[in-house]
């Protein structure tokens, strides 16, 4: 079944046709693109805020789901109920994102019996975001201590706002205990020093900056700080470009945020999947509620590079690449058929025990089930163990990434 999904408008994303997001919804609707709008994200499941609609009959899929729930795998069922238990989502980023984490599935419990207000759901919201369409750049999980104490000692601005006795604390620490307990003290002083004190510390380094030399400015990411604080001027978030590691994948790459990781996405487009829910404590880098206290309670403070949340992706056959995240909720497959090696034969995508949404990325094909055509931009539900084999079309490569539960 195609689906129609939801196209969320956040203030960070890429204008009209610029944007990965907004050229995906031609795909299934008929809405035309606002070149002054910004299309942030495309939500493809049935999450309330965004749920998607079977395109035919206009049913919400979750409906669907209900009066039908043949669709779904056995164990998925088992585990989750009679709901999809994952959000499959394109972004496309122009700015950066709030500085955040999502909380575990407890304390989402709690969140969301005492604050319905600011958290909508009861659920967890681990999630894995792939690049696409080039690099794709994040601030993910806390800097070495070594890299932060660096910065403390070399931005003065810093660690006039961290303030002198915590900065000295983390200095001091030596064991790995110690040192996660001196970080939570820094940042949460950084995050309640008041606002008056964040913006007159910025505007003090971004004078500054100038007069550095291009090493200094270079060994002190100055060129990212100064495009973070260009749009989020006397924001407290722009400094956490020094505690938290700066990545960039590259097309293709992926990474795994779990429970109470800060992270905050950059600029390019990605597509992530997650646990069905749009569970965000925030707390810089965003116009919306910052919830300073909770957040700075339930980061992990575990410091270190940030490979340890890249993932990998698994070989299925020469045509098709899996990727299972720690956790049940999700995982994701990929499917690259080059024009010229199906030419004579179809490619059946592997059958999967549990319903699955699939969105084609590059290229055309048709499905040898329906002989309906398939293109750039469609969404399309799979249930549980339906076959879906496909003769590419054209002379582009046919590129699909699907979502399922992993279980």
């Amino acid at each position: 079944m195609e689906l129609r999904c939801a196209v969320q408008k956040y203030a960070w994303g890429k204008a009209g046709k610029s944007s990965l997001v907004a050229q995906l919804s031609q795909g299934n609707s008929t809405a035309p693109i606002v070149e002054d709008d910004p299309y942030a994200e495309l939500w493809m499941g049935t999450h309330p805020s965004g749920p998607s609609v079977i395109k035919s009959s206009n049913e919400p899929l979750l409906n669907h789901l209900l009066s039908n729930v043949d669709s779904l795998g056995d164990e998925e069922k088992k585990v989750f109920g009679t709901d999809l238990p994952f959000l499959f989502k394109a972004l496309s980023v122009a700015k950066a994102l709030s500085i955040q984490a999502h909380p575990n599935k407890k304390h989402a419990e709690e969140l969301f019996a005492t604050r319905p207000d600011l958290y909508k759901d009861p659920n967890h919201k681990p999630e894995m975001v792939t690049a696409w369409l080039g690099p794709f750049e994040a601030l993910c999980g806390f800097r070495p201590v070594a890299d932060i104490k660096f910065f403390l000692q070399e931005i003065d601005e810093l660690a006039a706002v961290v303030g002198k006795s915590a900065c000295e604390a983390l200095v001091k620490a030596e064991s790995d205990s110690g040192e996660m307990q001196a970080l939570r003290e820094c940042f949460s002083a950084l995050m309640n020093t008041s606002e008056e004190s964040i913006a007159s510390a910025l505007k003090q380094f971004e004078q500054r900056i100038p007069s550095l030399s291009a090493e200094k400015k270079d060994a002190l990411q100055c060129d990212l700080f100064t495009r973070i604080a260009t749009d989020f001027p006397g924001d407290v978030g722009c400094w956490s470009v020094y505690f938290m590691n700066y990545v960039v994948l590259q097309e293709g790459e992926s990474m795994f945020l779990g429970p109470n990781v800060p992270h905050a996405y950059i600029f390019g487009d990605c597509l992530e999947c997650m646990a069905c829910s749009d569970n965000v404590v925030r707390a810089g880098l965003t116009p919306k509620f910052k919830d300073i206290d909770t957040l700075c309670s339930m980061l992990d403070y575990q410091a270190g590079p940030v490979d340890r949340f890249r993932m990998q992706w698994s070989t299925v056959d020469e045509f098709c690449q899996t990727c299972s995240p720690p956790v049940p909720d999700f995982a994701m497959a990929r499917l690259r058929l080059p024009a010229s090696a199906t030419v004579d034969k179809p490619y059946g995508l592997p059958i999967r025990s549990n319903a699955s949404i699939l969105l084609i990325l590059q290229g055309q094909a048709t499905s040898v089930e329906t002989k309906e055509d398939l293109s750039f931009g469609q969404v399309l539900f799979l249930k549980a163990g339906q076959q879906l084999t496909v003769q590419v079309k054209g002379q582009q490569d046919l590129i699909v990434y699907q979502a399922f539960a992993n279980v």
